[in-house]
């Protein structure tokens, strides 16, 4: 059903106003708060007689975006909203006699407070998992920030995967653990399939899978197997075995895109397609945090739901038309922004109904945890926007010169060592910085790795200057902390200056503007119609600070604890006679790097100490 569109303006006007009611108001107590007209979705959702709602690379958001620039207001929502809209989701779909799933492609970890704020001690996303595995998911999968610490693949696979009921899954990744007896044995962190029928006798074939990431080889303990080994599996060869599968549905920690290495979703297309020629495979992907829809061949579709909980995927499909033509199976996608808005337009429930008690519960499990690690504790008020990925690396909107050249010198102010060449992986911020309050949740937001800080001494000036590009050439790119600026995405997002009369104006606002190259309806997939804003553009992966003046013959050369072998190597690949070892490295400060904008906060943008 399309509303006339008086009834959208007025559905829009009904809830367009919006104060953002996640948990910024114990954040921001003396501020004004600001009203965001939000525009609401276009037309109703289509669905089909099996339809699947996706998240992925959720990374700790669960609190949603609290910033007042555009777009952020467009994915306001928080995890208690979510929980809300599917509850009533699938009341809607028990009503109309129809499937209605929820999947999650991997990547809970590393990115917020949240996850992240946690005390010695304790472990990284393990009190917000708690809060995550209360929504109903039908399948989740492993992403590879759940590989990178054993300790954290440990406590997902010791407190998280068993509460899920066998429905994550993980095809091909296994995990060494210490029995009762003492002896240590490799098992697979989860199941590898899962198969059930749904409420309307739907027979599903589920598969959790993640691309051929490389572990450390210093992380014995873990193993990815390679997608193209994994498929000769005995037990790969029975799940997909003919005739037990109305419908395959693959969720995986991979792009959904064909041109990345990482993607292998081909590789299981083609050997499902061997038995199965004609049963629908719905793809749900992941990891390079964009919204996009793949073609993988008749009966087939493959969606991926952008990141950081800004976007909720929807695909529908009809199974039962199907089996009888093929052509009638009517695959529908939709990106939907994650907001209240949007969950009430798709409800039809008001502000007053909306919120479900388990809803509700997640609110207050938000709120106690963000207190509990003090999340709102204020280090000053940030004077604009700095942006990581929106304009130039190096003009005085983007946060990089703000973090390496403003606020390095202030954090790592110790014992006036004398002059230093400071050397970054981009990596090491994940997120921007919006004008007004900046707290202890908006620092671990944009710098969520605890790295310390290292250094060489007495390194010649003209080879530190040039141990950044040197870096940029000789890595591997595919690191943990590549991810957002390794993929060109078809995000062309915000405008950091509209206003609500421009708005109200011509009834768009900043956001996702999305084209699928391959699949039906190219433009067709935006839940919500934005303004277009230019694309992204990206920083070179590794960066130095301004050189110190006047040019002295030596440096110290300051960098991450992350890429040690790197810089090393680095170093002794630039044409002069000094060659390093690791011997050589010594600590330089006691902060972490997910300090530094905090202590450089709390000198420049504090006029008074708040709490």
């Amino acid at each position: 059903m399309f509303l006339p569109l008086l009834a959208l303006v007025g559905v829009a006007t009904a809830y367009g106003p919006h104060p953002l009611e996640a948990l910024d108001h114990d954040r921001v107590e003396q501020q004004e708060r600001p009203q965001f007209f939000l525009r609401p979705p276009e037309r109703d959702l289509l669905w089909g007689d099996f339809n699947v709602l996706h998240t992925t690379d959720i990374h700790g958001w669960l609190l949603g975006h609290q910033g007042a620039s555009w777009p952020e207001p467009n994915y306001s929502g928080d995890l208690g909203d979510l929980a809300s809209f599917v509850t009533h989701m699938k009341g809607i779909a028990k009503n109309r006699n129809v499937d209605l799933l929820l999947v999650d492609s991997g990547d809970i970890h590393d990115g917020t407070g949240l996850s992240d704020g946690y005390p010695p001690g304790d472990v990284d996303g393990h009190e917000s998992n708690k809060l995550l595995r209360k929504l109903p998911y039908d399948v989740m999968t492993i992403g590879n920030h759940e590989l990178y610490q054993y300790e954290v693949t440990h406590d997902m696979y010791s407190s998280f995967v068993p509460n899920m009921h066998k429905r994550y899954l993980a095809s091909n990744v296994n995990i060494t653990i210490l029995q009762s007896s003492g002896q240590a044995k490799s098992v697979g962190f989860a199941d590898r399939f899962a198969q059930f029928n749904t409420s309307n006798g739907h027979r599903v074939t589920a598969l959790g899978v993640i691309y051929n990431i490389s572990i450390s080889p210093s992380e014995k303990r873990l193993f990815v197997q390679p997608v193209e080994a994994m498929v000769n599996e005995t037990w790969f060869k029975n799940a997909i075995a003919k005739g037990q599968s109305d419908v395959f549905v693959l969720v995986g920690h991979m792009p959904v895109a064909r041109e990345p290495l990482e993607s292998k979703w081909d590789v299981l297309v083609k050997e499902i397609r061997k038995e199965n020629p004609d049963t629908p495979i719905m793809i749900f992907g992941g990891h390079s945090h964009v919204r996009n829809c793949s073609d993988y061949g008749s009966l087939t579709m493959a969606l991926q739901s952008g990141r950081y909980m800004d976007t909720i995927g929807w695909m529908s499909a009809n199974l039962t038309g199907a089996k009888i033509n093929p052509t009638e199976i009517a695959f529908s996608r939709r990106y939907l922004d994650q907001n209240r808005v949007t969950y009430q337009y798709h409800t039809r429930e008001l502000k007053v109904s909306f919120d479900t008690p388990e809803g509700l519960d997640i609110k207050r499990g938000l709120k106690d945890l963000a207190d509990r690690y003090n999340l709102t504790y204020q280090y000053g008020i940030a004077p604009q926007d700095y942006l990581s990925t929106r304009v130039p690396y190096n003009s005085k909107d983007s946060i990089w010169p703000l973090f390496i050249n403003k606020a390095l010198p202030v954090a790592l102010d110790v014992d006036n060592r004398g002059p230093y060449i400071a050397v970054i992986n981009t990596g090491v911020l994940r997120y921007d910085i919006f004008k007004g309050p900046f707290t202890q949740n908006d620092q671990l937001s944009a710098s969520s790795y605890p790295d310390g800080f290292l250094y060489i001494p007495d390194v010649n000036f003209e080879q530190a200057k040039a141990v950044a590009s040197k870096l940029g050439k000789i890595l591997n790119l595919q690191e943990r902390r590549d991810v957002d600026t390794s993929y060109p995405t078809r995000r062309e997002m915000t405008s950091r200056s509209v206003g609500h009369q421009e708005v109200l104006a011509d009834y768009k606002t900043p956001g996702y503007v999305t084209y699928d190259a391959t699949c039906p309806d190219k433009t067709n997939g935006d839940d919500t119609l934005h303004k277009p804003i230019a694309p992204d553009v990206y920083p070179p992966h590794y960066l130095s600070s301004i050189p110190p003046k006047p040019a002295n013959n030596t440096v110290d050369l300051v960098f991450l604890d992350y890429r040690v072998d790197a810089i090393i190597t680095a170093l002794n690949g630039l044409d002069y006679p000094k060659k390093y070892t690791t011997k050589d490295i010594k600590l330089y400060s006691n902060v972490s790097s997910n300090e530094v904008l905090g202590l450089y906060a709390l000198t420049a943008w504090n006029t008074k100490k708040k709490h």
